[in-house]
């Protein structure tokens, strides 16, 4: 437990260098897959081992080791690690829990929200148009989700270009992308250093959503003009009130897009040849996230076996 209950910590801490490659070079499903797979796992385990890391200090305070029957004088001989570091956990466990569980009443209030305004907006092939001049589009969630799309953005768009945003849209829908958020940003707050991951996956998701409409219409550069058209619209108007995410930016230093917001991104993408799978990014993401939960049980075993003979001391 001495080495194994601060592995998932230190990966925290290198786990976010490995977002801008995920989202950048593989394929979008896949870095959405493995972005937000990496902030639940890394979430999960850092959480844990907090809380592994305070309960070696509880064990070490006489009023709570009798309560118990334990040897209080024998955790301090074994204990793994000083009560500072150990009260510092507590601390730190007490704010990661309190902020996932805030995150996740925050967000299934929302998720309730938009499936009841989906239920509750007539629809022609879950498409819902809303006289509004501001152009917008976005994907509802809900049972069944909706696609919104304002008058607006129907005039700034021409017919072909309608079919490239309503494609483009019902991926989000189809493919269940507000769960993906939903569940990075889980990850990211039990553990703000996944952060980068979580805001990846909001521009993943986006990627995603372009190459299947790629895909549906077998016209990458159109989509390209489709999605620089739709997005500068939107920007010169004020933004309606949504209740799905917004796609970030990703901040880093390999090109001249790095400081750009996620829309030269895509389109920028979009121009290139698809993405491939790039399985050695792949590889070293599971193997980031099978030390991690190697460590973490690890280190609860060897726990379990100090408090055992605390215990039976």
């Amino acid at each position: 437990m001495h080495v194994a209950v601060y592995v998932p910590l230190l990966l925290s801490l290198l786990a976010p260098l490995g977002a801008r490659p995920l989202a950048e070079r593989c394929e979008p499903r896949l870095a959405t897959w493995l972005l937000t797979t990496a902030s639940l796992v890394l979430g999960a385990a850092s959480t844990v081992s907090l809380g592994l890391l305070a309960v070696t200090g509880l064990v070490r305070i006489p009023v709570l080791a009798d309560l118990v029957h334990w040897s209080a004088s024998t955790a301090q001989r074994d204990d793994p690690t000083g009560l500072p570091i150990a009260l510092t956990a507590g601390l730190l466990l007490g704010c990661a829990l309190l902020a996932a569980c805030r995150m996740v009443w925050r967000r299934g209030r929302t998720l309730a929200s938009a499936a009841l305004d989906a239920a509750c907006m007539p629809a022609r092939d879950d498409l819902v148009v809303v006289d509004d001049e501001a152009p917008d589009a976005y994907a509802l969630p809900g049972l069944p989700g909706r696609v919104v799309v304002s008058t607006g953005m129907l005039r700034t768009l021409d017919a072909g270009e309608h079919n490239i945003l309503l494609a483009h849209e019902r991926a989000h829908l189809g493919s269940h992308h507000y769960a993906f958020v939903a569940v990075a940003q889980l990850g990211a707050a039990a553990n703000p250093l996944m952060r980068p991951l979580a805001d990846a996956v909001t521009y993943t998701i986006e990627r995603w959503a372009d190459e299947n409409a790629a895909a549906a219409t077998g016209d990458r550069k159109r989509v390209a003009r489709t999605v620089g058209k739709a997005a500068l619209a939107a920007r010169r108007a004020p933004a309606l009130a949504r209740t799905a995410s917004a796609a970030l930016g990703i901040l880093g230093r390999r090109s001249p897009l790095a400081t750009a917001g996620p829309v030269p991104r895509r389109v920028a993408a979009l121009l290139s040849p698809p993405k491939g799978r790039h399985p050695a990014l792949a590889v070293a993401t599971g193997v980031v996230l099978t030390a991690a939960a190697l460590a973490t049980a690890e280190a609860a075993h060897d726990l379990h076996v100090l408090l055992a003979g605390i215990g039976a001391w």
